[in-house]
């Protein structure tokens, strides 16, 4: 053992500094447990007052300033911003589960169509523990259609979506006038048709971008788009916003096209490629032991989606011709690699790719950026 450790003073010293550090971190948590206070205080004002949990200006402002502060205190910024935005987070969780019991429309009265499924039963239990009256419609419960629908502010459609289109034309002779209609579905273009044709009362279309298994609506983010009577229906959207949610606004075309490239191609690809692993009979064990943190996140990915429910995610690549044409191009267009490959053509790979580096601009910096992140935070995990 090296005698210094033997030295009783060095021992003491470092004893000494030891409580010193303990008393500073017993400072630290109570400074926390303070601020906490104050941010359900500032929950309380926001739930008064139906304001929205997230402020992303205020945030961003906080976070400049802590960065520069960390700088004159000789601290690592990057640091510093990393356990703010963890602090800020738990803030906004916290604000969330208080505006949770904040009910826009007290005493209202919520249908929901297909209740006991997954995303139907999430907005139940955001809705029931809001105080409203929830009713749940099931396929056993048609007969009983009229009293569910009486009274009912809104009527939620969270069906599959090869069902979606006759479950709106079903149910809308029972809403009353004032009732507003809404779907969840991932599509919007053919629901939203449906029920502006099949009811002539308030109608939005909405499409929540998260699953079930979602513990907190704080800074996740709805689609809205609009159908008829805006006014009547802008008390759901300020329902979502103040639990925390995002609403994004789109017209119903614009939303299809997009999700065809964000869920139907990437979902997609991410099949295909699982489907190549698989044929290859590739030890994913052993592919594991070698990989890098990026091959890992990658591969996560992929195993992510044959976790879940394969009927949800062929009822999103298929749920339209649109899509399944958008799925053609994208295998003629890996076909047109074909040539490229057989010559070994390493010139005409790196024009391709520099042409595409370039459409992908400055996104591109971001891309590291955040992935970087991930990739350390799984590093850190794993």
């Amino acid at each position: 053992m090296n005698d210094s450790l033997n030295d009783g003073g060095v021992i003491q010293a470092l004893s000494d500094l030891r409580r010193n550090i303990d008393d500073i971190d017993d400072k630290i948590v109570s400074l926390l447990a303070d601020r906490q206070q104050v941010v359900s205080r500032v929950a309380a004002v926001k739930k008064a007052h139906n304001l929205p949990v997230y402020h992303p200006a205020r945030e961003e402002d906080l976070i400049s300033r802590l960065r520069q502060q960390a700088r004159n205190a000789g601290l690592n910024p990057d640091c510093i911003e990393e356990v703010y935005r963890t602090i800020i987070h738990r803030s906004r969780i916290e604000q969330t589960s208080q505006l949770a019991l904040k009910g826009i429309r007290p005493g209202g009265v919520v249908l929901i169509v297909g209740g006991r499924g997954g995303m139907g039963g999430f907005f139940r239990n955001c809705f029931h523990r809001a105080g409203y009256e929830v009713r749940i419609l099931g396929s056993g419960d048609w007969p009983n259609a009229a009293s569910l629908c009486a009274h009912a502010d809104m009527v939620m459609i969270s069906v599959p979506i090869d069902v979606a289109c006759r479950v709106i034309r079903d149910i809308s002779p029972f809403l009353r006038p004032g009732t507003v209609l809404c779907d969840i579905t991932s599509i919007k273009t053919q629901p939203l048709a449906a029920m502006l044709a099949a009811y002539a009362g308030p109608v939005v279309g909405l499409h929540p971008l998260f699953g079930p298994s979602t513990s907190s609506l704080d800074k996740q983010v709805i689609v809205a788009t609009s159908g008829r009577d805006e006014h009547a229906c802008q008390w759901i959207l300020d329902q979502f916003t103040a639990w925390g949610g995002i609403i994004v606004p789109s017209d119903a075309k614009e939303h299809d096209d997009i999700m065809a490239i964000v869920q139907a191609l990437r979902h997609f690809a991410t099949f295909a490629f699982g489907q190549f692993l698989n044929r290859q009979r590739i030890s994913l064990a052993r592919t594991l032991e070698f990989s890098s943190p990026i091959y890992r996140l990658e591969l996560g990915m992929v195993g992510r989606l044959f976790a879940q429910d394969s009927s949800l995610y062929s009822e999103i690549i298929f749920a339209s011709p649109e899509r399944r044409e958008l799925l053609r191009d994208f295998l003629t267009s890996l076909n047109e690699n074909r040539d490229m490959l057989e010559r070994g053509d390493k010139d005409l790979f790196q024009e391709e790719f520099r042409k595409i580096a370039e459409w992908f601009g400055p996104f591109s910096e971001q891309a590291m950026r955040e992935s970087t992140f991930l990739i350390e935070k799984l590093t850190e995990r794993f």
